[in-house]
């Protein structure tokens, strides 16, 4: 056990003296010790009951404190291993005025990315796919889908869907999906965006390395070519506790500076 958390532990810190409930108080604590380094991540915390023992606190109390660190993504849990500091992850901003891939977004932030492949290849279309891509009865779906790494963190997960017209080899697609539509002439020109909040499902939270349960940013995004034609339809899920996206929004009755009115002009 750290030094530091041998000394929060001590039962004359929870006397009555404290601020607030005693859970409350023991959360602080320990939060206090995980963001000053005191506990490093993938560190183990004590078993619940050890932790009752030093503080002199039943494992009711306890146990809501580390509850609630857990649901903050502070600390992570594995079944039948313990109570683990969860890894630190920098905040990423991604703008929603600019249609760019994940590559070239991190690109622009100086983060090393690479990714991890879940699935590849050519298949029947689900019905989701064939109303979405506007396929016609005889066409197949190309589908890429990958865990995206940023600086060695688990950032986000992308299922893309495309008409083999758009990406007839799926394997073509090393780093960037846009890249590899621009070499063919199919990369889009504009998108529709519909973003969800969500809890993650152990399956995804695994391969995002945080715990079930935990909070996810949902896109659902449907790209076009300048023609009007469905290119992508693309489903991701993001880390909540590692994301942030950034609109610009202007008042629809403000003139840019400088601008007169049609009357005022003539």
């Amino acid at each position: 056990m750290s030094s530091a958390l041998d000394a929060v532990l001590a039962p004359e810190s929870f006397g009555g003296s404290g601020t607030g409930p005693r859970y409350l108080q023991l959360k602080r604590a320990l939060e206090a010790v995980i963001r000053s380094g005191g506990l490093k991540p993938g560190e183990a915390l004590p078993a619940e009951r050890d932790i009752a023992a030093r503080t002199a606190l039943s494992r009711v109390t306890v146990r809501r404190a580390v509850q609630d660190l857990v649901d903050q993504g502070l600390l992570f849990q594995r079944h039948g291993s313990g109570t683990f500091v969860a890894p630190r992850v920098g905040r990423v901003e991604q703008s929603l005025s600019s249609l760019t891939s994940f590559s070239e977004d991190m690109a622009t932030r100086g983060i090393s990315v690479r990714s991890r492949w879940l699935d590849r290849g050519v298949y029947s279309p689900s019905p989701e796919e064939f109303v979405a891509l506007g396929l016609s009865s005889s066409e197949r779906v190309a589908r890429v889908a990958r865990l995206r790494i940023g600086n060695d963190d688990p950032l986000a997960i992308e299922r893309a869907s495309l008409s083999i017209a758009a990406l007839p080899d799926p394997f073509a697609v090393e780093g960037s999906l846009y890249a590899a539509l621009e070499r063919t002439g199919m990369r889009p020109v504009r998108a529709i965006q519909r973003i969800s909040a969500a809890l993650l499902t152990e399956k995804d939270a695994s391969l995002l390395g945080v715990a079930a349960g935990s909070a996810s940013l949902n896109i659902e995004r449907t790209s076009y070519l300048a023609t009007g034609k469905v290119v992508e339809f693309t489903r991701s899920i993001y880390r909540a506790d590692a994301y942030d996206f950034v609109a610009e929004l202007r008042f629809s009755g403000a003139q840019p500076q400088g601008s007169q009115s049609s009357e005022a002009s003539r």
